[in-house]
Order: structure tokens, then C-alpha cells, then sequence
């Protein structure tokens, strides 16, 4: 799998796991998830901001939606 194959699942299963919380998940909540597979925090950043900029996931507070 190359580095993009592996962006695109991480980013499915960021949306995924969104879309399961209709009352949005905490942004802290998954990055601790994410930390605990190796993600830095300047990772999660730009994966979170780049899914918001698409508009395949929106931000509110600290709370995530998709």
C-alpha cells in the first residue's frame, strides 16, 4: 500500500466514525485514538482541516460531524 492508498483509508475511516455520532464526536476523543496508531497531533491537524476545507466533515467547537 503506498502513503496515499494509506491517507485515503485513514480519512474513510475518520468520516465513518463520525457519521456513527450524530451529536459529533470530540476532536480530543479521536485524536487519542489516532495518537495511540502512531498519528502525530501536526498530522491530525492537517487531515482534520483538509477533511473540513473538502467539506467532508465539519468542525464545531471541539466537536466533529460528518
Amino acid at each position: 500500500m503506498n502513503p496515499t492508498q494509506a491517507l485515503k483509508l485513514i480519512c474513510d475511516g475518520i468520516i465513518q466514525s463520525l457519521k456513527t455520532n450524530p451529536t459529533g464526536t470530540p476532536e480530543g476523543s479521536l485524536y487519542a485514538v489516532l495518537m495511540m496508531q502512531g498519528c502525530t497531533l501536526e498530522q491530525f491537524t492537517a487531515i482534520i482541516g483538509a477533511l473540513c476545507d473538502a467539506g467532508m466533515i465539519r468542525k464545531e467547537g471541539h466537536l466533529l460531524f460528518a
